[in-house]
């Protein structure tokens, strides 16, 4: 689309709120109706982008330490990838707020008037519609391309987003790619799209990992392949203790469910993840068995388990006869 002045971009989403009268006809509009209605912004605001004070944004940092810590490594590869086209890489907290960011210096000056900074504030009660604060309101990826913005002022911008979400599955921040490149086509923004939804799930597989540190990661099954970031963390009982969002929705997993002794069995089915997971738990027990000279009680010890939970493991997993 092209670039219309203030007055042409309002009136364009006056128009199509006064058209669409009563529910709104489509996602985008409702998103428009949000920020006209809800919010109170006017599209014609030519203002610049709320800013948190140092402090301010020293503390949103520090609140989301796990996941900008998982992000690093990330942000970088993702930066690689796509930065020389004119794009800019930015985590956000579950506020809108920028945290991170990684750019090429020659453009620097250009995102920094245009607000895509740390410490701005994306959300879309202060923005309006946008790729940052509508995908945080609506909880989905999405792509806000320039005219589709609500505010005249980011109508140069497309933004690609997807949420992100911590060890437990709540929604802890967003993963941006912007980009002011005014012949930005659909087919290049698809590939932005894909590659900010592998980056979003590579954060959510590490800060999960972080968190789960002594446990066994494993891949949640058929669900692991369609989403990467679909895992389980395993205690040494084979007891479910932590799962990613993708691995909750797809194998219904629940805090409640957890809390009860869920075992990793119970939800992997028999494909080849718990194929695994069995031979190496397997595996395990052998080495204990072996080490202590198939005594249950030292074996038990050594694994962190108690002589019960072994023999119960001994019988589940078919290893060795009668054991002292």
């Amino acid at each position: 689309m092209g670039e219309r002045t203030g007055r042409d971009h309002g009136s364009l989403i006056r128009q199509a709120l006064d058209d669409g009268a009563g529910p709104a006809r489509s996602a985008l509009a409702a998103s428009w109706r949000r920020s006209m209605a809800l919010h109170g912004l006017d599209p014609e605001d030519r203002g610049r982008a709320e800013t948190l004070t140092e402090s301010q944004l020293r503390e949103a940092r520090e609140a989301a330490e796990p996941m900008v810590r998982a992000a690093g490594a990330v942000l970088d590869r993702l930066f690689l990838a796509v930065g020389d086209t004119g794009c800019c890489i930015l985590l956000t907290n579950a506020d809108g707020v920028l945290i991170e960011r990684r750019g090429a210096a020659p453009d620097d000056e250009t995102f920094r008037r245009w607000g895509l900074w740390p410490g701005a504030l994306w959300s879309e009660a202060v923005e309006g519609t946008n790729g940052i604060g509508t995908a945080l309101a609506e909880h989905r990826p999405l792509t806000i391309h320039r005219d589709q913005h609500f505010h005249t002022r980011n109508t140069a911008l497309s933004c690609t987003s997807h949420p992100v979400h911590d060890h437990l599955g709540r929604l802890v921040g967003l993963l941006d790619v912007s980009s002011c490149r005014a012949d930005a086509t659909a087919g290049v923004l698809g590939l932005i799209a894909a590659a900010v939804e592998d980056a979003a799930r590579a954060i959510e597989a590490q800060t999960f990992r972080q968190a789960f540190a002594g446990a066994r990661i494993v891949l949640a099954g058929e669900a692991a392949e369609r989403n990467a970031a679909a895992l389980l963390a395993v205690d040494r009982d084979d007891l479910v203790i932590g799962a990613t969002r993708a691995a909750r929705l797809a194998l219904s997993i629940t805090d409640e469910r957890m809390a009860g002794q869920l075992a990793a069995s119970e939800v992997l089915g028999a494909g080849s993840a718990e194929a695994g997971l069995t031979e190496a738990e397997r595996g395990a027990v052998r080495r204990a068995l072996a080490l202590n000279g198939g005594n249950v009680s030292a074996s038990a010890r050594a694994l962190g388990v108690s002589r019960a939970t072994l023999h119960r493991k001994l019988r589940r997993l078919g290893v060795g006869g009668e054991l002292p």
